[in-house]
């Protein structure tokens, strides 16, 4: 007898007794992980800023400045990556599928709190690894909530563990957090425009330099450099979907 069509992809995946992420035993003393940093978010006029640099790293090596670390997944959400890169990716790849499995299978989308579950399964689904201090994953979320008029985009970020949390104004994640965070607790607070009330151009060029600022004080956050070609990961989820912000667009507004 055939199975009806579910459309939840991760059970289907458990169904036929596949582990999107299996953690074998590992000793994570024998070798040096890829850890990338640094990503965070806010909320600007037109709707969410969502950024991070480039750089990944490996003890106190310098692997690439060439990581992408913000990843669209589907035409309404972004996934922001702070930790190991291989277990990210995987997560996101999963996402994406799942996502696209749900819109064709349902023929309408998931909601919102539908896909920020899904991430918090995949953390948790995650935990082995965790607990062996290897493959630890603190992302961030941003989604378009279309269950209001005009839709309204949403950060949320997590926990190793899968927790998750809804950010009012702003989140940050990885080694550079804690300046990025501290600069927009300050802006939010006392600056003028606030991070919320900042236009297109405003916001980019606030998000450049707070890389710029916690690389400074950051080894392993890359940071921003024109001279060199250097620039950041950033997307903007606005009520109409992903944007884009080139590495031209950077450098002019960095000028």
């Amino acid at each position: 007898m055939a199975h009806p069509i579910a459309g939840d992809f991760l059970s289907l995946l458990n169904e036929h007794r596949v582990e999107p992420l299996r953690g074998a035993s590992v000793n994570a003393a024998t070798f040096t992980q890829t850890q990338a940093t640094t990503v965070f978010a806010f909320h600007c006029a037109e709707g969410v800023l969502m950024a991070g640099d480039r750089r990944a790293t490996a003890g106190n090596q310098i692997v690439t400045d060439q990581v992408e670390k913000v990843i669209e997944i589907d035409a309404t959400s972004l996934l922001a990556i702070a930790g190991v890169p291989a277990t990210a990716f995987e997560m996101a790849r999963v996402m994406q599928t799942s996502f696209e499995y749900y819109r064709r299978s349902q023929l309408q989308p998931l909601s919102l709190s539908a896909k920020v579950r899904a991430l918090a399964r995949l953390l948790r689904d995650n935990l082995p690894m965790t607990l062996q201090g290897v493959g630890v994953v603190v992302p961030l979320f941003a989604g378009l909530d279309t269950s209001v008029t005009p839709a309204k985009p949403q950060i949320f970020f997590y926990d190793p563990l899968g927790a998750q949390f809804q950010a009012v104004g702003y989140s940050a994640s990885g080694s550079g957090s804690q300046t990025v965070r501290s600069i927009l607790s300050f802006q939010h607070n006392h600056g003028s425009p606030r991070p919320s009330e900042m236009n297109r151009a405003e916001a980019v060029r606030f998000a450049l330099r707070l890389l710029i600022t916690a690389s400074e004080f950051d080894s392993a956050t890359g940071g921003v450099n024109p001279a060199t070609s250097q620039f950041a990961t950033i997307r903007l989820l606005k009520s109409d979907g992903v944007h884009i912000v080139s590495d031209e667009e950077q450098r002019e507004l960095l000028k």
